[in-house]
């Protein structure tokens, strides 16, 4: 059983006065957890290699499909293919962040990759902040986790100048550029995430502004724009599919923008090839039986309890646990049935002495750099609570 530790829980009135206002659910519970799950400094340091040795798997399938022109297995839309293998010639596009979401790695059970949340993944404020804070409030040592996720994005944003070179030299290179920060209107844990991003950038050394994704203006010869002022970076907290399907002209011009090298998008087109969850089928052909993947198809498994998932489905929708003989043993609607299905080999999670499943994220920037978990069902899903974790003496 892994070991879990009750704390006192952040009260609405801390959490409001740090901008996170998404604290309760719709159930009127509170979406984190008062509790934190223990691990060692081992069990962290495997989280770490593990999100490491699949960044550089992610980057080799990426090529191959890129080399094979295998976009449409992926479920790629076609208006985002010139644009992916844009911003995968040019090295100044850089991956800015993602989460791997993995099954085990704590309770003795292996970690096994479930999927890698790559273009705009969630959690990032409550793994960067709030479980630090946790700890903070909770009179422990906040440096006891895996949890370097804010310094690590700062330093990627640095990277976008220096690129492979030192972070220290930012300052020598920086000419002015800009970095302009967007997200839709209304939705508040995105604005929030969104503006903690920007505070990074800032931190890092860039000169940045924010416009919600309608006040801001796009020409393929001349580049991204609020008002008057013209923007070398523009971050998007917008799905790239969501672009495709929903906004096909912004797609076109944003193609013609990175064509004419006008500006840089992050993240970059590229990230939709990680997105899919397609791409663990991929990944399971070039490095077969490897000890951190599933068994992923593009049909049914046989003779295997299997989870169906959409692939570029989110939170958890239009998931479906199978057993072996294809019964359903649980499964959580939505509005991705559209996209293509793809059949993943099943693994349990690490539960507690209340039968509640445990699944950790880990976010990379460059290199692991910070873990959180949620807790919830059989599906992890929008109604899952984020816990906090701590690594023990």
């Amino acid at each position: 059983m892994l070991h879990v530790e009750k704390i006192k829980p952040l009260s609405k009135e801390f959490l409001e006065s740090i901008g996170f206002y998404w604290h309760t659910d719709n159930d009127n519970t509170s979406y984190v957890a008062d509790e934190l799950v223990v691990i060692t400094q081992d069990e962290a340091e495997a989280y770490y290699e593990a999100s490491n040795e699949l960044y550089d798997m992610f980057v080799e399938g990426a090529q191959y499909v890129i080399d094979n022109n295998l976009f449409h297995e992926l479920n790629i839309p076609f208006n985002l293919v010139d644009l992916i293998n844009l911003s995968w010639e040019n090295d100044v596009n850089w991956h800015l962040y993602g989460r791997f979401d993995f099954a085990g790695g704590i309770d003795g059970k292996p970690i096994k990759l479930l999927e890698f949340n790559a273009d705009t993944p969630t959690s990032l404020f409550e793994t960067a902040i709030i479980q630090w804070a946790m700890l903070k409030c909770n009179h422990m040592d906040e440096a006891k986790q895996f949890n370097t996720l804010y310094e690590a994005i700062k330093e990627n944003f640095k990277r976008l100048v220096v690129l492979g070179g030192d972070t220290n030299d930012f300052g020598k290179y920086y000419d002015g550029w800009r970095i302009l920060f967007s997200c839709i209107k209304g939705n508040v844990e995105d604005e929030n995430t969104t503006r903690l991003l920007q505070m990074a950038a800032n931190e890092a050394g860039f000169h940045t502004d924010f416009a919600y994704i309608d006040e801001v203006g796009f020409s393929g010869k001349e580049g991204i724009f609020k008002g008057d002022e013209n923007f070398e970076y523009w971050f998007k907290l917008i799905p790239w599919e969501a672009i495709a399907i929903d906004e096909g002209n912004l797609a076109l011009i944003l193609d013609e923008i990175v064509k004419e090298q006008k500006a840089i998008i992050l993240n970059p087109a590229y990230t939709l090839i990680f997105q899919s969850k397609a791409f663990m089928k991929i990944l399971w052909d070039l490095f077969p039986q490897h000890p951190l993947l599933l068994e992923t198809s593009y049909v049914p498994l046989k003779g295997k309890k299997q989870v169906e998932k959409r692939a570029f489905g989110r939170e958890g929708a239009n998931t479906i646990i199978y057993d072996t003989d294809m019964s359903v043993l649980s499964k959580v609607g939505g509005e991705y049935e559209n996209f293509l299905p793809v059949y993943q080999e099943y693994v349990a999670l690490p539960k507690d002495d209340k039968g509640e499943f445990y699944q950790a994220g880990v976010f990379f920037a460059y290199e692991g750099c910070g873990l959180g978990f949620r807790k919830g069902g059989l599906i992890m899903e929008n109604f899952s609570k984020f816990v906090g974790h701590k690594i023990k003496d």
